[in-house]
């Protein structure tokens, strides 16, 4: 029999996370809340107390705090989406290249995840002259997995390197979840969303063929059949209208145990081999889910709350912030990227450090 070499996993070259320039503290959303919610909604100020729970210090918009203060339509959101998700794209992508001393020219796959606007053509055609990329760049643009692209685009991204080996594959996650804070909504859901959503990007760069410190060792996902009311959009003539139940803390404490164990065990590993869980930071009432639920102890997660304090829920990109923290704090050996999106579903990447 001949040997048969091993495919050589792809490598996480470089890595990058942007914000818009318009900071918002918590503290002031609550009190914009307050004269928004507080003479429509009787039960506001029992919900009230979701914005100090949250863990959440600041967070960054792409439009000017008043913006959100008036009422807006598709029209409004859409503008704001392009101008906003494009001018985070050049800037966080520009970022990524540079750490990874390249040009956009040299990029040769470009996979883009985005669930909060919509764009066709997609961003990274919008963005192709002014970054540079080549008229033969491969354009993969992902909608719909909300909180889990960043996981699962690292993981399509990973895929498509190791298929062309030598290949950079840059993927780019950019999410305006403030867009999608309503007005008109007088419901528990949106005032979830208006305590936690901010706007951010995350870029990664990889290729597979020539080493690097940190592979993409595997990945894997778990969709829970008949759980298509937890999370997600509703659309309607003022634009996205979030579908978010209150109780995701309590179904990650009950079952994302063993999903997690199965998605390891596809992987020929267990919990026991994981050194670090790197995970998507939905709040605090999550990140506090996540522990009981992995058996970490708490507090485990402390990054995972940083950038909740720092930067709210961005959806997609969060986990990249997280594994931001985590590369510059000094990876352990083997880690385990998890997020929870629309489906509902959990998605893994294996990273392999040092190997």
């Amino acid at each position: 029999m001949p040997n048969i070499s091993p495919v050589p996993k792809a490598a996480l070259v470089s890595l990058a996370t942007s914000v818009p320039p318009n900071v918002f503290l918590q503290k002031d959303v609550l009190a914009a809340a307050w004269e928004v919610f507080g003479p429509r909604l009787p039960q506001f100020e029992t919900l009230s107390s979701i914005f100090t729970n949250t863990g959440i210090v600041k967070r960054h918009g792409v439009r000017p705090f008043g913006w959100y203060l008036e009422p807006r339509g598709w029209p409004e959101r859409t503008k704001a989406f392009l101008e906003g998700a494009e001018a985070l794209f050049v800037d966080v992508a520009g970022k990524a290249l540079a750490n990874a001393h390249l040009a956009a020219s040299d990029i040769d796959t470009i996979v883009t995840v985005c669930s909060t606007g919509i764009a066709t053509p997609s961003l990274e055609a919008r963005v192709a002259t002014r970054m540079g990329f080549r008229s033969d760049v491969s354009r993969v643009p992902v909608f719909g997995l909300g909180c889990a692209g960043g996981v699962s685009g690292l993981s399509i991204a990973a895929r498509l390197a190791q298929a062309r080996p030598g290949s950079n594959v840059l993927v780019v996650a950019v999410e305006l979840c403030s867009l999608a804070i309503r007005l008109d909504e007088l419901t528990k859901a949106n005032i979830v969303a208006t305590s936690l959503f901010g706007d951010g990007a995350a870029a990664a760069i990889l290729r597979t063929g020539d080493g690097g410190a940190t592979e993409i060792e595997n990945s894997g996902e778990h969709l829970w059949p008949d759980t298509l009311g937890i999370m997600g959009w509703n659309v309607d003539p003022e634009g996205f209208g979030v579908i978010f139940q209150r109780t995701i803390p309590n179904f990650v404490t009950e079952h994302l145990n063993p999903a997690i164990a199965k998605i390891l065990a596809g992987m020929q590993l267990s919990m026991a081999d994981i050194d670090r869980f790197v995970c998507h930071p939905g709040g605090a009432r999550v990140i506090h889910a996540l522990e009981t639920a992995l058996e970490l102890h708490q507090g485990a997660l402390d990054h995972e709350r940083q950038v909740i304090a720092d930067c709210g829920n961005m959806s997609a990109p969060t986990v990249l912030f997280v594994l931001e923290r985590a590369r510059q704090h000094g990876l352990p050996p083997r880690s385990l990227l998890t997020a929870l999106g629309p489906g509902f579903t959990a998605s893994c990447v294996a990273l392999r450090h040092g190997a």
